[in-house]
This record gives structure tokens, sequence and C-alpha cells, in this order.
């Protein structure tokens, strides 16, 4: 049905006649003559249709927006003045001869030529035509090459391409997961898969060596920008190596794969330990970009009046921290409003600030509600510690540790979003030492990554003071986003146990949930590790998407719902009945009296 794509007509064509099909973007008629844009996925063409021909002038009138069309014409070059650089068809048009239409379309939900801000509940009920328009067509393309991308480095590199189960039994990772009622085995469910976490391990314990998937993962949980309930995960596993292998041939992989698709080099990836980065930055996913640190300054507080501040610089628990921002004192009143309200989404229960006017002036030149809290001595040691120069603005975290860095770690990010503070447009690294536990209110543990995570030092040490362990896991960041993480694993079944035993899972439930890995690391288990990247956030990334629901073709909404096919549905009681299911019925509202 054609010789060519419509985006693959150029001046090499010129005086040649061609075939094509594709949608009609966009119908002009110039005063007796009929303009025709007409796109498939390779780009779009002008078609020009004069009275010359009049049954394909006829049909060419006929024609309207999202018509699907077979075209046959002549490529001449387009008149002088009339060409368009920014179209890889822009200096040639076709000169139509015959026109078929295969099939008529309704007028578009959304208008598809000159795209206008419609809202996401309508692009996404309407998903199969927001996908035409040739910017949805590029981030999707983009994709598809760098997922071909992948496959050949990691083949390159020896790693064999698998497939896991997606019905499978629930294990902790961490969220919630998807259930499945099994109509065959009456009251059992499988869950699908969080990641391909314990198959991955056990490919590693049958010898295969290196394994990789591009593996579809679920999980229930609270969507947001950067989460779909359904994700695709470039998952990575392999024996006989160390953090510095993984880590290294991860590197390599996203290094060849911003330099060939974006022609971006992004230089060394340092390391940085977990405890460092939430000290100076308040994040395990600090963003290099943005010349601001988090500085302590409880010794300067802990013995002032002023409890909001005093109580925190003597609790070990909690710690009082300082964010400078350059430039900030011309920030309004509104704007620091905004920015309380914006901390107290993570926690905190105020924010204290001191502008600095003219530091040569000492207090005087300094404007601040709170000086005359913390006393003029201590406030100008503060300044003197932080470097604060003249038209910077000091904000204050005084609470919980967690609170603290969530909060100003937050802050940083979103004061360098709205004053353009950013000193490069790419920065990665390595978040390194995580730790291998972490405190519930209860005062139970659970694991920072997943239970299958190596920590460093022997079952003993990581024993005798679990909350104290570091992991043997690693993150990769660019621009403040996880692109991927992963560990080596642990490969000795008394290390494992020990682990189960330290999250206060008991020898039996040991043996009913993770049996089988149990017994795998008794057959003489290699050391393995690897990693997992988040596709669809790596694209989002490398694209400039706002959200990754930008970059995955049927994406689901923030309730985790997909407004065309209107799923999740209600099934008929049939197919519940041979579930061995029951619904409960719903609460009817009490009349009113």
């Amino acid at each position: 049905m054609r010789t060519h794509y419509c985006g693959d007509i150029n001046e090499t064509l010129i005086d040649q006649t061609v075939t094509f099909s594709g949608w009609v973007h966009r119908r002009r008629d110039h005063g007796g003559v009929i303009f025709l844009d007409v796109r498939d996925r390779e780009g779009m063409v002008q078609v020009v249709f004069d009275p010359d021909t009049p049954e394909a002038f006829a049909t060419a009138d006929s024609v309207r927006s999202e018509y699907v069309v077979q075209i046959t014409g002549r490529v001449r070059a387009r008149p002088a003045g009339t060409t368009n650089a920014n179209m890889k068809t822009g200096m040639i048009e076709v000169l139509g001869k015959e026109i078929g239409i295969l099939n008529k379309a309704a007028t578009p939900p959304f208008p598809l030529d000159g795209y206008t801000d419609v809202g996401e509940d309508v692009r996404l009920k309407y998903r199969f035509m927001d996908l035409r328009r040739p910017e949805m067509q590029e981030k999707l393309r983009f994709r598809s090459k760098v997922t071909s991308h992948v496959r050949r480095y990691l083949e390159a590199n020896g790693f064999w391409d698998f497939e896991t189960p997606i019905l499978t039994r629930a294990t902790p990772e961490g969220a919630r997961d998807y259930l499945v009622p099994s109509r065959t085995h009456e009251g059992s469910f499988f869950a699908l898969p969080q990641s391909p976490q314990l198959f991955k391990q056990l490919l590693m314990v049958s010898g295969f060596d290196r394994y990789y998937q591009i593996a579809k993962c679920f999980r229930d949980e609270d969507l947001r920008a950067d989460r779909q309930p359904e994700f695709t995960q470039i998952d990575i596993e392999a024996s006989f190596i160390n953090e510095d292998d993984i880590m290294g041939i991860a590197q390599g992989m996203i290094k060849e794969i911003f330099q060939q698709e974006l022609n971006v080099d992004l230089g060394d990836f340092p390391r940085m330990p977990y405890a460092e980065a939430m000290n100076r930055y308040g994040s395990d996913k600090p963003d290099m970009r943005i010349p601001m640190e988090i500085i302590d300054v409880a010794e300067f507080l802990q013995d002032i009046d002023f409890k909001v501040f005093s109580g925190p610089a003597k609790d070990p628990k909690c710690r009082v921290a300082a964010l400078k921002v350059p430039g900030g004192a011309e920030l309004s009143r509104k704007q620091i409003d905004e920015y309380t309200h914006f901390v107290s989404i993570y926690g905190a229960k105020g924010l204290a600030w001191i502008k600095v006017n003219e530091l040569e002036k000492g207090v005087e030149g300094l404007q601040s509600p709170i000086i005359k809290f913390i006393g003029d001595d201590n406030t100008l040691k503060i300044m003197e510690k932080l470097g604060a120069k003249n038209g910077d603005i000091v904000f204050f975290g005084a609470d919980k540790t967690k609170i603290v860095c969530d909060a100003l770690g937050a802050l940083r990010c979103k004061v360098a979003a709205d004053l353009n503070m950013y000193t490069s447009e790419w920065a990665a690294l390595w978040v390194v030492d995580f730790p291998m536990f972490e405190e519930n209110d209860d005062g139970s543990i659970t694991s920072l990554h997943h239970p299958f995570t190596a920590p460093i030092g022997s079952p003993e040490t990581m024993a005798k003071d679990p909350l104290n362990a570091l992991s043997r896991a690693y993150d990769m960041v660019l621009n403040g986003v996880e692109l991927g993480g992963g560990s080596i694993r642990i490969h000795d079944q008394d290390m494992q146990q020990e682990v189960f035993r330290a999250l206060g899972i008991s020898e039996e439930e040991q043996r009913e949930k993770f049996g089988f890995l149990l017994d795998a690391l008794k057959f003489g288990a290699p050391p393995h590790g690897g990693l997992a990247f988040g596709l669809d956030r790596l694209i989002m990334l490398m694209t400039g998407a706002q959200s990754i629901r930008e970059v995955i073709a049927f994406p689901k909404t923030q309730s985790a719902a997909c407004v065309m096919t209107q799923a999740p549905g209600e099934v008929s009681n049939t197919q519940l009945r041979e579930l061995h299911i029951k619904l409960r019925e719903k609460a009817k509202p009490a009349a009113a009296e």
C-alpha cells in the first residue's frame, strides 16, 4: 500500500512517483489549490492537489482531519520561500495524482494539529488518539531505541535474556501485592511480582551466571508522578562478582546510552555514603546540580531558652539544621509562607528564617522574627558557620531527624527549581553503604531494601547491633532521581536465616514463605548480586517528560485505573463462584429521620 513512509520522502526522490499512506494532519484550501499534511510514524509530508486532476481534487476537498488516506503523486522541490527547515520533508512537496480514502474519522475529541493543553483525563480516555501526536510518537520511539540499546549492551557483556513467572506467591518487598485468586486451588491466591528478585537469584544458583530481563512488575501502592501500579524494570543479576563489578557494568550501560542517544557525557560517577547524603542533602537521592547543603547548627542552640530549638538540639534522635539559599533574600513574605506550607507536607511544624541584608552591620543587618530568641551572639556564629553573604536567606529545621532531613531536603530541591539554581544539566552519582535495617515507630525493624540484601560483616556482627549494620547495597542517582538500585545478595543460608530472625520472621514463617530459597542456598549458591533500573523513569528523565505517564503507551491514572478500558471493572457472579469468592454488600447509607 506504499512505496515510502511519509517522513522518508525527501530531495533524493525529486521527480519520482511515490505512494504513501497515513492520517490527514491538516487540510488547507488556498484559493483553488488544496494542501494536505499527511502523517505517519516517520513524520509528515505536504501534498498539493490542483484542479488539473479533477477526481483527486474533489476527493482531497472532501477529506477532513484524521481521515486515513492513500496517495500517489510526484515529488517536487518546494517553491522558493516556502521551504521549512524544521521538517524532515520541508524541502519538498508531493503533487498529488491519486487519493483514496481508506477510512473516515469522526471529529477528534481534541485537536492534534496545534495541540492544546486538554485535561489528562481526556487524553487518557482517548489514549489511542493522544498517541498519534508526533511528540508522543517520538517519546515511545525513543523508549524503543533505549530498550534495544539495553539488550545489545547486556548481551555483548555475556548476559542472557530470561523470563520469570508473573503468577507467583506473595513475598515481603515493601508494598502491597496485587493478588490473583486461583480457580483450581480454592481459597488460595497468586501474587503478581513486585520484582523478579527471588527467581533471578535462583537462576544464579542454577549456574546461568548472567541474567537480564525487561520485566513487568506490579505494586499496589499510592501513586505519584513517577509511580505506576505496573511498571517496567531493566533487571540484571550476575554471579561471582562484587559491588565494583556490577556497578561498573551498570554505569557503563547508562553512560553509553546517554552518549549514543543524547550525545551527553555523564562523566565520572562519584560515590557517596548514605549517611553523608542524608546529612548534607537530606535525601538518599541528592540532586548534585544544586549548590546548597544542609548544615547542622545544634551546637549554638542547646542552651537557649527557646525550646523550639533547644529541645531538639539536646535530643540525640533530633536534628537542628540550616539551609542557606544564595540570593534568597529577594523572596517575598508570601513566597516564604508558601514554602512554610510546603515543608508541612513532610511533617515540619514551621519554617524559621533569617534574611541577610547587610551582614557588616551585625544583627542589625539581619531580618528575622527569631533572632531575639536565638540571641545576637549565636545568630552571628551561625551566619559565620554557614558562610552567609548579603542577599542570602537561611531556613531552619528543628525536629526529629527524619522530619528535618525530609523537609529541608525537599525544600532544597523546591527552591532550586523555583530560582533556577542548577549548575549543570546532568549530575550522576552512586549512593552506597545504606543501613541494613530501619526502625519502625513500634520498635520493630524492617529491611531498608529487601531481606535478601547482604550485610557488611558476619552474621554474628550483624545480629549484635542490627540497627547499626550496613548493607552491601547501592543506588544510582541522576538529577535527584533514583534511576536504579541493587545489592550483593545473601548466598549463605546461615546469614539469610539470621537476617530473617532480625526481622522477626519465625522459622515456621521462613519455611512457609521462603523454603525454596533456603533449600537452594544449601546446594552451593554462588556469590551474586545485581540491580534493577526503572525503565519508565529513565525514559522520563531522558525525554524531559514531566511524568512517567508520558512515556508509557497505556498508563493508569493516579487512582490506578484505566479510563480508556474502564479497568478495573466488575465481573459476573458466575466468575466469582468459579473463584470461590463472595463479595460483601456495600453498607447502605442510613435513612434520614
